[in-house]
């Protein structure tokens, strides 16, 4: 375990100086050194994107898209957008395991701010039988079909209102580490989604949200829509945060990260450590351990012990998520004791993706290879030196 965090080996590509630090904080400090700090420096950057979202927005019902989960940091976003005069359309992925607390922070948030939701009910049947097929397939990333719907509806809604902002409570203090190679799997890899679906589900996909690299691509540069840690222009801190959201919006905040879904919950506090000997309050504590607002003693102390296993809050979450899933309890313990199976045993886009980056580097060099002797006659010819 590094010295100075907790990261320990159960993240695979670790590795420790000679004092015994690891690269994950000695990357992310690295790394934090670089945000502007001073109120001047974001006060200017801030300014600057508030114009751009003001100026491409003009005319339209909205000037950008915000997503919201009913967590803290999503929840801070759309309150600091709308202090700053923004004009923003809440956005949220309802898949069937939104906490009634999660209901009641957005039911809340958009009524005190005055600002519209756009909620995308997902089909459950598709979801349960895309959930399913994951857990048979016995990969890690679970929730991979979430993360890709979640992004994939953002993204449409701002196309669909011809936007070129999406303001997003993702952040580099709080979340600036990263998760380790492992134990996650690349978010827009659609061909791995669908042939686990194709092997283990039994109804096709059709409405299911889904978002490949190639579309995200065409968002990002045919529809030129810029996505914004928003909350890396702002001097953020989580504690006030969440302190002027409880004052002000009636937010009521969670027990355990991640809480306003109950699968959600479940999977990173119970299945994760069980079956697959993970566990990522060790990124999200060494995270606060650098920023400060944790000691390492204090996460020491909390990773000593699982409190949602122990005081049986595991236990009814696991009742209710097999029941919702249609499994039965020996079904579940047979998922639990399989050993995991990598994402890449079966097909995938991301050997394609690689194979694409390097013929562009390879296309790359060719073109500078080309283009430097005809460029260097071209200046001869005509006498310029520069």
């Amino acid at each position: 375990m590094c010295v100075r965090c907790v990261m320990d080996t159960s993240a695979v590509d670790i590795t420790f100086d000679e004092h015994g630090v690891c690269n994950y904080c000695t990357a992310f400090l690295a790394k934090t050194l670089t945000l502007p700090e001073d109120s001047n420096s974001l006060a200017l950057r801030r300014n600057s994107l508030h114009n751009s979202i003001r100026e491409t927005g003009k005319g339209k019902r909205y000037d950008c898209i915000v997503g919201v989960s009913g967590g803290a940091d999503s929840s801070y976003a759309l309150y600091l957008a709308v202090q700053n005069g923004l004009r923003p359309l809440a956005v949220h992925l309802d898949n069937g395991w939104d906490s009634e607390l999660a209901q009641n922070n957005i039911a809340n948030l958009v009524r005190r701010l005055s600002v519209d939701l756009y909620t995308h009910v997902i089909d459950w049947p598709e979801n349960r039988d895309m959930q399913l097929a994951m857990m048979r397939a016995d990969v890690i990333d679970v929730e991979m079909i979430m993360d890709n719907a979640q992004a994939a509806t953002t993204y449409r809604q701002a196309c669909k209102y011809g936007l070129r902002h999406i303001v997003s409570g993702v952040n580099s203090r709080t979340e600036g580490m990263p998760i380790p190679e492992g134990w996650y799997h690349y978010k827009f890899d659609v061909r791995n989604i669908r042939s686990i679906h194709k092997k283990f589900g039994s109804i096709p996909i059709r409405t299911h949200p889904l978002m490949r690299t190639l579309t995200w691509l065409y968002y990002m540069h045919g529809r030129r829509i810029k996505y914004h840690k928003y909350l890396d222009f702002f001097m953020y801190n989580k504690t006030e945060a969440i302190a002027i959201l409880k004052r002000e919006l009636d937010y009521v905040p969670y027990r355990y990260k991640h809480n306003e879904s109950v699968f959600t919950r479940f999977y990173q506090n119970y299945m994760l450590p069980i079956k697959f000997g993970i566990d990522k309050r060790r990124v999200h504590h060494s995270n606060q351990i650098c920023t400060g607002e944790m000691t390492r003693e204090q996460a020491l102390r909390d990773l000593a012990e699982n409190v949602y296993i122990e005081s049986g809050e595991a236990e009814a979450d696991k009742l209710y998520v097999i029941k919702k899933l249609g499994m039965s309890e020996g079904e579940f313990r047979e998922y639990m004791a399989r050993p995991p199976v990598r994402h890449d045993v079966y097909p995938s886009e991301i050997r394609r993706l690689h194979t694409v980056v390097l013929m562009g580097q390879s296309l790359k060099r060719l073109t500078n290879a080309l283009l430097r002797p005809a460029i260097a006659g071209i200046k001869a010819v005509s006498g310029r030196k520069n």
